[in-house]
């Protein structure tokens, strides 16, 4: 089992910056590959940025491109997505998850999610 806790959302004007963090813990973590997904309302769930855990190559949506960095400490079992030149349509609430794959990782678990609102 992996356990999720993500921290660090809020209410931030267009142009601003936030960092979410997410806390992973269980004994098996670091077999996962670990990445942030976000829901906006009305919308699907969709993938945002992966990271692997053990060459930390990282992988991106478009839209988020030059934006957003996803990094993490093994030591500390944290994953974080610093956000940059937040816009309107970043408003989401953002999950992390553990997973397979390389690349939009497959999820197998999934943190309780925190929101992002960006105001314009």
């Amino acid at each position: 089992q992996v356990q999720l806790v993500e921290s660090g959302g809020g209410l931030v004007q267009a142009g601003g910056s936030l960092r979410l963090s997410c806390a992973a813990s269980g004994r098996t973590v670091s077999l996962y590959n670990m990445g942030w997904f976000r829901q906006a309302p009305g919308k699907e769930r969709e993938f945002v940025a992966a990271v692997t855990w053990s060459a930390g190559l990282t992988y991106y949506v478009d839209s988020v491109k030059g934006r957003f960095t996803i990094s993490r400490d093994n030591a500390k079992r944290m994953v974080y997505l610093q956000m940059k030149s937040l816009k309107p349509e970043d408003t989401a609430v953002y999950y992390c998850a553990a997973g397979t794959g390389r690349g939009q990782i497959k999820a197998d678990y999934w943190g309780q999610g925190t929101q992002v609102t960006v105001s314009s």
